[in-house]
């Protein structure tokens, strides 16, 4: 059985592929809400698409808890798609990093992604219906020098994830981890000169996100991999 899917709520949306996701789902007819600490970057998307906006810290756990029930009347009921796509990036030799910032680095990339799997999960599991996709990256699976607190939080996120399909897949909720293996490309970071195609295409991506939600439940994926067709792994 393919599920059927009615509201997304994306959290830590932005311009990239946050973006991408917006309107491909808007275009699937799917209403869609957007939260991220700052908005206001936000609303040309929200115009384009439709979307609700609200501001929210995905790390403290009264605002992801009040995130959705103010989400509600827009989107007509709880969102049964949630994609987290918030990361902490912090970069620095060991010895030099703020204790206080990489505390707030994984707080962004892991414990918010807990809260707001946890707020969802409360409102999935009643009809046994919904999916939550987890945005990972290169250090999900691979720790780089002068990157500790990124590949700390991002390793977090995945064993959330893993954690979560076991748990949750069962009783009919979709959990999926996409690892983002490279680059992604933008107006400000194109692909480089003679290479096309080098960096990951943002559209691209969100069709990979689409596809995992149309997967019949016998044959559910709980992760998968993008990268370039040039990237090195």
């Amino acid at each position: 059985m393919v599920p059927t899917y009615q509201r997304a709520l994306i959290v830590g949306a932005g311009p990239g592929l946050s973006a991408s996701l917006a309107r491909l789902f808007a275009a699937e007819g799917l209403r869609v809400g957007l939260a991220a600490r700052h908005t206001d970057k936000l609303a040309d998307l929200a115009r384009e698409t439709g979307a609700a906006l609200h501001a929210c810290d995905a790390t403290d756990p009264s605002a992801v808890e009040a995130l959705f029930p103010r989400l509600e009347p827009a989107l007509g009921g709880s969102p049964d798609v949630v994609v987290y796509n918030a990361s902490g990036r912090l970069r620095g030799a060991t010895v030099d990093l703020d204790p206080e910032a990489v505390a707030r680095s994984l707080a962004v990339s892991a414990y918010g992604g807990f809260l707001v799997a946890q707020a969802a999960a409360r409102r999935m599991l009643p009809h046994r219906h919904g999916a939550m996709l987890f945005t990972g990256a290169s250090a999900s699976v691979k720790g780089f020098a002068g990157s500790a607190p990124f590949a700390m939080g991002k390793f977090a996120l995945r064993g959330l994830a893993q954690s979560l399909a076991r748990e949750l897949q069962p009783q009919g909720i979709h959990v999926a981890h996409i690892v983002i293996d490279g680059a992604i490309r933008s107006a400000a970071r194109p692909d480089p000169e003679g290479r096309p195609d080098a960096s990951l295409d943002p559209d691209a991506i969100a069709q990979s996100y689409l596809a995992l939600l149309r997967q019949d439940r016998s044959a559910w994926s709980d992760e998968i991999a993008l990268r370039p067709w040039v990237e090195t792994f």
